[in-house]
């Protein structure tokens, strides 16, 4: 008797193996590997898709970009300060505690006058 339901895979083939303990997808066809990925939680294929090298380049280069526009963020407040000596060379929270009380300052000055 034939099935009226199309599948994927022959159903009298018994080499398939469900919830192996294998490590990797060594030796798995596309269709295995498919089925393999399907059985994995939404965390466990995130995961999995992390750990790719492509992936980890792309997360790296994104990195740098976030951390170098960052830096710029923090010269750019910086040049705004008024310190002496105008060159020294400040930590990112002397900046950021800095231009607090600048702003402070202005705000008085504002309202004073």
């Amino acid at each position: 008797m034939e099935s009226p339901f199309l599948l994927p895979f022959d159903i009298t083939d018994h080499d398939f193996h469900f919830g192996s303990s294998t490590s990797g997808s060594q030796g798995l066809s596309d269709s295995d590997e498919e089925r393999e990925l399907r059985k994995l939680t939404k965390a466990e294929r995130r995961k999995r898709r992390r750990a790719t090298p492509k992936y980890r380049n792309l997360h790296a280069t994104r990195e740098r970009v976030r951390v170098e526009s960052f830096n710029n963020a923090f010269a750019a407040l910086r040049s705004l300060l008024p310190t002496l000596p105008v060159e020294k060379k400040l930590s990112k929270i002397e900046i950021l505690r800095i231009s607090i009380a600048y702003i402070k300052y202005l705000d008085h000055i504002l309202t004073v006058y």
